[in-house]
């Protein structure tokens, strides 16, 4: 279940982030309320699942996978490019979290 819990707080972050551009500079009212609203029910989920799962691995996924899925949304729905550098970088953090998860889950 907590890892339940931390792709629920993931999908919030990833929810909260996507809306953060058309909030602009938090002027916009429903975009903000979207916005905040995903970050707090991602914290709210994040605080359920570092009950079990290790703070430094929780975080890792959370940061990790949700960078990866904002770079996907940036690049499929904001026009964002795509370029080699970037999925070099983001290859690089999935295999972090990959490596973080092999060393601290046991």
């Amino acid at each position: 279940m907590p890892y339940v819990f931390l792709l629920a707080a993931i999908a919030a972050e990833v929810f909260g982030t996507s809306l953060l551009k058309s909030t602009e500079g938090f002027t916009r009212l429903w975009p903000t309320v979207g916005c905040l609203a995903g970050y707090v029910v991602a914290f709210l989920f994040l605080s359920q699942a570092v009950k079990t799962v290790p703070v430094g691995i929780a975080y890792a996924m959370w940061s990790g996978l949700g960078t990866a899925a904002i770079v996907a949304i940036g690049a499929a729905f904001l026009g964002e490019p795509l370029t080699a550098t970037k999925i070099f970088g983001l290859g690089l953090v999935v295999s972090g979290v990959v490596v973080l998860n092999l060393g601290g889950a046991h």
